[in-house]
């Protein structure tokens, strides 16, 4: 075996390998984060606090004070498109999914095209050496 054999070996290890603890990531962080459904909400301000009003599933009326980063991107707003939690109270954000899932799912992807690549250039110089 050569050292690009073994390189080639252990990236592709490493590819296939990474990809699915990340997947397992991926799961597990996905599941912990719950159901969230969409709502039009409107927007208030409270003295320094950007307050989000809404109304949920059940009919029921359900306000949050928005993070220092959702306040700042609805600012000047009077009404947004939101997400809340179901069966929690007070809990809302701007996106469906948290913004830490999507960088583990192009973790996990660059991961796997770094196993395929690996995998098939091993197959190349397997056939390239006759």
């Amino acid at each position: 075996m050569t050292a690009i054999d073994i390189l080639l070996e252990v990236f592709t290890w490493i590819g296939f390998g990474g990809a699915f603890a990340l997947a397992v990531v991926l799961v597990i962080l996905w599941a912990a984060d719950g159901t969230w459904l969409p709502a039009d909400a409107i927007v208030d301000r409270e003295g320094d606090d950007t307050v989000v009003r809404w109304f949920d599933a059940d009919g029921d009326a359900n306000s949050a004070i928005a993070s220092p980063a959702d306040a700042e991107v609805l600012a000047g707003a009077s009404e947004a498109s939101i997400w809340y939690k179901l069966g929690w109270r007070g809990r809302m954000r701007l996106q469906r999914r948290p913004a830490g899932l999507k960088t583990v799912i192009l973790s996990a992807g660059g991961l796997l095209a770094l196993g395929v690549l690996s995998f098939v250039a091993s197959w190349v110089v397997y056939f390239a050496r006759g």
